[in-house]
């Protein structure tokens, strides 16, 4: 049988810095735990419109369709922000998720316990935190139409149209509960029911599949502000939170923060399944390009790696080598071995890009 495929997308800024561990703990499951991945690069975002004229080349997004996982970095930076619309660096990740029909976005928000006083929250409050919020990625108010600024009279108007379909919501729901499953096996489904139809759909759509398909997890239904307002006054009541493309959009930033670094969280994109079972999927950091600092060998790479180990985990069935990653970062950030980002005054000496990768890799040697 053939290796798994994993295509490469370092993009743009710190991206091919952080993902150069990635590299490094990719070759180490190769040589220490045979496990063998043929791994394809290419060019994405701002990198791709410099070399082609475009965030994302077909021949780039025909490579993305075949393989069994996409691993990208992040894209953008203010060399491209004078770029029309089209061609601007994010419009290839969009372009990605969209060909992909990567339907359902996972983001978890996990506070490691080194990291706990790193958060604004009382360390009662996040210590030990560990949800995740499922994120409809490919419908919404993002993508509805009509949509547009557009000349009304006298004045300008901006319109976005909120549109869900049935199945729409339906599947994203599905893959939602078969998470819950395997986690605490509780659902919280987040909407505007109140004051919105398409909240209304959302949380009939939801009630059904779980009456149908999922009467053994526990569902809940809340209204994404008094959502938002749960998930800061005690997050550790949620396990998994499904919910639209805007208000994921909001709550997962809103629960990153509640860790205390974005350059500690992974994500994950995924689709319908492949002819060979595994799911459509792209997985990436939650952090951006970060051009300030792109270059100086300073970024904090653990959050591409663990967006690798959620790689290992959803798209290989690798499970249990997916947790000897999360350990062994675990075991890094307890040992102080920290960028700058998660240091604090008179931690010491902040460790480099490459010094993390080090010791997260030494971390992997003793787990054997």
């Amino acid at each position: 049988m053939s290796n798994p495929s994993l295509l490469i997308l370092a993009g743009d800024g710190i991206g091919p810095e952080v993902m150069a561990e990635v590299k490094r703990i990719i070759d180490w499951f190769g040589a220490r735990r045979d496990l063998t991945f043929d791994v394809t690069e290419g060019l994405v975002g701002g990198c791709s419109y410099d070399a082609h004229g475009t965030p994302l080349t077909d021949a780039v997004m025909a490579q993305a369709q075949e393989a069994d996982a996409v691993l990208l970095g992040a894209v953008g930076g203010p060399k491209y922000d004078k770029l029309d619309f089209s061609v601007k660096p994010e419009r290839g990740l969009l372009r990605l998720r969209k060909e992909m029909d990567l339907f359902s976005n996972l983001r978890p928000a996990q506070c490691f316990d080194a990291l706990a006083d790193f958060s604004s929250m009382k360390r009662d409050v996040v210590a030990g935190l560990d949800i995740m919020i499922v994120r409809e990625l490919t419908s919404g108010i993002y993508f509805g139409e009509p949509r547009g600024v557009f000349k009304e009279g006298n004045e300008r108007v901006g319109i976005n149209t909120q549109r869900y379909t049935e199945s729409e919501i339906a599947r994203v729901a599905r893959s939602a509960f078969e998470l819950a499953r395997k986690r605490d096996n509780r659902l919280c489904s987040m909407e505007k029911a109140n004051v919105m139809e398409s909240g209304i759909l959302w949380r009939d759509v939801v009630q059904e599949v779980h009456d149908a398909e999922y009467p053994d997890v526990e569902l809940s239904h809340m209204y994404a502000d008094a959502g938002a307002m749960q998930l800061t006054r005690w997050p550790k009541q949620f396990d998994v939170i499904v919910t639209d493309n805007l208000f994921g959009d909001i709550l997962s930033d809103l629960a990153a923060m509640l860790t205390g670094s974005l350059g500690m969280l992974p994500s994950a994109s995924l689709g319908a399944p492949m002819a060979n079972g595994r799911p459509k999927a792209l997985y990436e950091p939650v952090h951006g390009s970060a051009p300030d600092i792109a270059g100086k060998g300073i970024a904090n790479p653990i959050a591409c790696i663990l967006s690798f180990a959620m790689a290992l985990r959803y798209s290989f069935d690798k499970g249990d080598e997916a947790t000897r990653v999360e350990k062994a970062v675990e075991k890094v950030l307890a040992d102080g071995v920290r960028t700058a980002d998660l240091m604090q005054s008179g931690d010491g000496t902040p460790a480099t890009t490459s010094q993390v990768g080090d010791a997260i890799l030494a971390a992997l040697d003793a787990s054997l």
